[in-house]
């Protein structure tokens, strides 16, 4: 327990990577956490804490806010000055996002063991930041973590074999965390879809925000469209007027999102993560863009993309083809322990 190992998250998805990490390896090494702030909702990570006994980080950060380069450059000076001092054996950051980057240079630049879980993977999309993110941070990695075999030949194609290792999705985990403690719950009685959209080129315009709304609103049901504040604002501002079919809520804790979309008939989305979620609880998702990191769930139709003809969307969503699910998707749920081993290995 003496070698120190310091994980950096920053935003909601980081905190459901994060907790399986922290419970398999409690009786390994000296875990601490930084958090950047670069995303933070109490009502939406605090349930972290309540509901799964997460430790609060050792050091919490307020750099949300700012441009890409202000924000990442923000992170290096910080978090450079709590590595210095507290001297870690292992960096380890999670995903994509501008903490993953920063946290990534800090550990090259300090000559740091770095551990990128969920490496490897690619939308080939460089107008994507966290494209540019996930692709920087893999390239200065010691341990690349990765999912699945897609992301095993991502790295291949571009030279990166070494320290390789397939462990499955660590958020996987949290779903089977979810089910043995039975904290997903629901008071919505199914028959409806569930809709998350947050990505700028969705929901920041306001004609491509008219089209998102006027295409939910032809949609043959009930709509829960969890609906960021940004968003809200936006459809206010523009008097986009909201189909009857359409029930506008505020975005959701962890649990609470999990439970709206396992008692819903399918998701519509542009959330990474999410498109995941659905898979794994069995249920058909649209993914409102032009591409995905997670091509495995376009297997059988399990997840389609659509981007420009929305007017589609109701046909997709309403097909009723059996969808045959891969229950081994991503890993068994137990990616944390391997994860673990891996870092013990280079401890």
């Amino acid at each position: 327990m003496n070698k120190k190992v310091i994980a950096i998250i920053g935003a909601r998805p980081q905190f459901i990577k994060h907790f399986p990490l922290e419970m398999a390896a409690s009786d390994h090494f000296n875990l601490m956490t930084i958090h950047t702030g670069q995303h933070y909702d109490e009502n939406m990570s605090q349930v972290f804490f309540d509901q799964l006994g997460m430790k609060t980080p050792d050091f919490q950060l307020s750099l949300g806010g700012g441009s890409h380069g202000k924000q990442t450059g923000q992170m290096l000076i910080e978090i450079e000055n709590i590595v210095l001092k507290e001297e870690p054996d292992v960096i380890v950051v999670y995903g994509d996002t501008n903490s993953t980057l920063a946290g990534a240079l800090v550990a090259s630049k300090l000559h740091i063991k770095l551990v990128h879980i969920e490496a490897g993977l690619r939308s080939y999309n460089k107008a994507m930041p966290e494209e540019v993110n996930r692709v920087l941070t893999d390239h200065v990695s010691d341990l690349l973590l990765v999912p699945s075999k897609t992301a095993v030949k991502n790295l291949k194609a571009e030279g990166i074999e070494k320290g390789v290792f397939m462990v499955g999705d660590i958020m996987k985990d949290l779903i089977r965390i979810s089910r043995e403690r039975d904290v997903l719950s629901s008071d919505q009685i199914g028959d409806y879809l569930y809709v998350t959209l947050h990505r700028p080129y969705n929901v920041d315009h306001e004609e491509r925000l008219k089209y998102v709304l006027e295409s939910l609103k032809q949609l043959g049901k009930q709509v829960i469209f969890s609906v960021h504040p940004r968003t809200r604002q936006s459809i206010q501002a523009y008097h986009i007027p909201i189909g009857s079919n359409i029930k506008l809520i505020d975005p959701q804790p962890y649990f609470n999102n999990l439970s709206l979309l396992s008692a819903s008939d399918g998701l519509i989305t542009d959330s990474g993560g999410m498109q995941k979620e659905a898979y794994w609880l069995e249920k058909p998702c649209i993914t409102i863009r032009t591409e995905t990191e997670w091509v495995e769930t376009l297997e059988r139709g399990a997840n389609q993309l659509l981007f420009e003809d929305l007017e589609k969307l109701n046909a997709l969503i309403s097909k009723k083809s059996k969808i045959v699910y891969d229950s081994n998707l991503y890993g068994d749920g137990y990616a944390a322990d391997r994860i673990v081993g891996e870092i013990m290995n280079i401890l």
